[in-house]
Order: C-alpha cells, then structure tokens, then sequence
C-alpha cells in the first residue's frame, strides 16, 4: 500500500474546493494539492528518481515541502528528511548513512536535483518492508541507528493516534512545527482526514494571530510556543476562541506553561509523548495530572527495572512501530517490545508520568536525581528563561547535579535559595553557572550531550 493513495481514496469525498492548505499567500484545495502532486511525480521520474530510491529531502517548511514529499512518495522512492539550514557537513552525513540516492533542494521558484552515489548499498530485504520515511532520532549524530518507517506503519499510527486528536474535515490546524522533525503522525494524518491545514510563517508568535485569523481550531505545537502566546500581549484571549483542542509535544510540559495558558486562554493544553519509533502512543486528553495520560488503544506500557517508587525505564509495543533500524541493519520483530530510553512511573489509573532519560539520571550519592524535576521548579523562578541539569563527575559522592541557567539579573545564589525552599536539599544543583543562552538542537531541544563539565 501507499500512504498517499490512502490520503487519495479517504478525501475523495470531500467538496471539489475544499482547502487543504491555507498561508497568507492564499488557499489551495484538495483537488489542486493532488494536482501539484501529480505534476511533481512526474517531474521526478523524469529526471529519473525511481520507486525505493532514498530522497534526501532539504526544503523549508510551507507548501511546497507538503507538495514534494507527497510527489516522493507517490513514485515509491523514500523520504530521508533534511533540516533546512543546517551544516554542510551534516547534510552529508545523513546522506551518507542513509544510501540517498538525491538530495532534493530549493531553486528560484522551484527546486534542484542533485544526483548521488550511495556509499554503501541498501539490504534486499529493504525494498520487501514498503519503506517510505528514514528517520534520526537524537539530531543525526554519530551514535544514531537511522529509523525506517514503512507505508502500512504510518497508516497504523496515524489511525492510532487520530483516536486522541479526533481529527474532522470541520477542523483547521494551525501548524507550529518543523516539518523535517513533525510530519508523518501529523500533516499526513490531518491530511487523511480532510482538515485544512494553516500555516504560519517564521515571524512567531505574530504570525499565530494573522493565522488564527484566517479560522483555527486545533494547535500543535511545543511547550516554547504556548509560553510564547501566554506572555505575548499583542495576543488576547479572543485569539484563540475556536480552538476546540491545543495539543502540547516535543518537550515536557512545564506546568507553569500550562497554567498560564489557561488561565489567558481559557483552553487546556494537552501533552503528548511521541517517538520516531513507535508514533504517538500517548496523549493526555483526560486531565491525568501532570502526565502524558494513559496509553492510546492498541499500545501496552511497562516500567522495568523499578526502583522502591516504582520508578524505571518505559517499555512500549503497539501499532504503527518502526519496521528496521539502518545502522546496524536489524528488522523489528513482530510484537517486540521497545525500549525508550525514557524514565517514568505509572500512577494508579495507568497515566504514564514521564522523569527522564535515562542516560541523563544524576546519582547523587545513590540517590536518583531527576533532571526535568529540577528544571521544573528553575522554570518557576521569576526571571528563569531556561534552565539544563546535569551531572559532574565527583570522586566521593559519584555525580552531583549542576544547572546552567537563563536567567538575567538573576544571581547564583538567589536561584540556590529558590531551589532550596521548593527541592528536597539533595536535588539542589551545586554549582549553579548563569549563561546568556543554552545550545540547542535543530528540532528546538537543548543539548544535553554537551553539557557535562569536568
């Protein structure tokens, strides 16, 4: 099967002018998005991109990205997805370890082919998995295996998902996100369900207002937007008066994120927990407290390695899993269970309550120190932009936990006090480093690899 044939048959009901895509540039319809699609596949085998070639796909976010990766698939060839902007040498390195075949990017009005020699050829068994996307978790570096994502994998996961977000040809999405890191559970998924999808342009969070404007009723985007438009006082609250359902993801959902912007706007944020591997298998659309919410149908949760809290790492299966991993090549087993990476804990009515990852836990003399908790209470201190918690290597205690914070005007010392009144004493970074901003990954996430000091 084909993800965009499925798009194809479950839209071909919807009114001849029905939008599929609005910007402040003007509107474009179901039947001319298909129409642009079908042009640019052509266009592509002309110029000889063939079914199972990998794409390297380096374009910016707006209409033509949606345009292009439909066109890619619909040929049969695969969707390695490029940061727009970033290194030279980085867009080598995923070409590299991915065997694309083209590397796909801006040109004038139109776009530009490049023509490559993989490095190392592909396994036959690749082409028997119906590959459409090649994903990298953890910003492309070194250590990352390459996630390959399958045709029938994103229909499961799409579906899976649309059981939280109840996506309807009534809705309008008002689209925050990177479409190189956000786009196969969502863009394709609001597509499948005829919703119009309303993009904004780079100059957030002004650029929300005149797309709201234009009629929005469901927001995706990260904990950084709705700081944004909680704080921007351009922005009333009328703004935001359609949107039936405002879904948080990327980032833990700082609580005070979530007050503010309910309090502003009269709407609940809620947080989402997703995986390039496994999709989108929570959503908190229930109020489970400050948690992801209970799994989606269809997915099983298990924390292993428990502490006396009941405190381990999140195991997940379910529907829509990845089907192989590029480096090594090694192919997911039917029902095999996944190891996230992520620290957590379920409560009593099986909310799964996210702390960590697990190589970021700091062992404070054998006690567990989490970083986001810490991060947490820094983010509640008036003046605190942003905060990363880490460990530094200590001979007698094992790690002690440090923090670098945004914070200007702020000093070392105040931060430690407001830690000390709101912290168990233990959990209290001990060093403290105010800085002027802290690195961050093209996905928008802060770099936590780099931060440790010695």
């Amino acid at each position: 099967m084909n993800i965009v044939d499925l798009i194809r048959s479950e839209t071909a009901g919807l009114p001849e002018n029905k939008i599929a895509v609005r910007t402040d540039g003007g509107d474009l319809s179901y039947r001319g998005l298909f129409e642009a699609v079908d042009e640019t596949a052509a266009a592509l085998k002309l110029r000889g991109v063939d079914a199972f070639d990998v794409v390297g796909l380096a374009f910016p976010d707006g209409v033509d990205y949606i345009v292009l990766s439909l066109a890619i698939l619909s040929v049969g060839a695969v969707i390695v997805p490029v940061p727009h902007g970033v290194a030279t040498e980085v867009v080598e390195d995923i070409l590299e370890k991915t065997s694309s075949s083209w590397l796909l990017v801006p040109e004038g009005n139109g776009f530009r082919l490049d023509k490559r020699e993989p490095a190392v050829a592909l396994p036959d068994e690749f082409q028997t998995l119906q590959p459409a996307f090649i994903r990298f978790s953890s910003g492309t570096t070194s250590t990352s295996k390459g996630v390959l994502l399958s045709h029938p994998e994103i229909a499961e996961r799409t579906r899976v998902a649309d059981q939280a977000l109840r996506i309807t040809p009534a809705d309008t999405v008002v689209w925050l996100l990177s479409m190189s890191f956000h786009f196969v559970v969502t863009i394709l998924l609001f597509l499948r369900r005829g919703a119009t999808i309303n993009l904004c342009n780079e100059t957030f969070p002004c650029s929300l207002l005149a797309a709201v404007q234009r009629g929005g009723t469901f927001i995706y985007g990260t904990p950084f937007h709705f700081r944004a438009l909680a704080e921007n006082g351009s922005i009333g609250a009328e703004a935001l008066a359609g949107i039936r359902m405002a879904v948080s993801t990327a980032m833990k959902l700082p609580a005070e994120t979530a007050s503010a912007f309910l309090e502003k706007f009269g709407v609940a944020l809620k947080e989402a927990y997703g995986l390039i591997e496994a999709g989108l298998p929570f959503v908190n659309t229930g109020g489970e407290g400050d948690s992801v919410g209970c799994p989606l149908p269809g997915f099983e949760v298990e924390i292993r390695d428990a502490d006396e809290n009941q405190v381990g790492e999140v195991w997940l299966r379910g529907p829509g899993m990845y089907s192989a991993y590029l480096h090594p090549w090694r192919v997911r087993r039917p029902d095999e269970w996944f190891a996230t990476g992520d620290v957590g804990m379920l409560d009593a009515v099986g909310a799964l309550h996210l702390l960590g990852r697990t190589k970021n836990l700091i062992n404070f003399a054998g006690m567990k120190v989490f970083p986001y908790e810490v991060e947490a209470v820094l983010a509640r201190c008036a003046g605190v932009e942003a905060s990363l918690v880490y460990a530094r290597p200590h001979p007698h205690y094992g790690q002690l936990p440090c923090a670098k914070v945004v914070a200007p005007g702020l000093a070392e010392e105040a931060l430690r006090r407001f830690c000390y009144e709101h912290l168990e004493s233990y959990k209290v970074p001990k060093n403290i480093e105010i800085v002027e901003h802290l690195e961050r990954t093209a996905s928008g996430k802060i770099k936590r690899e780099e931060a440790t000091c010695f």
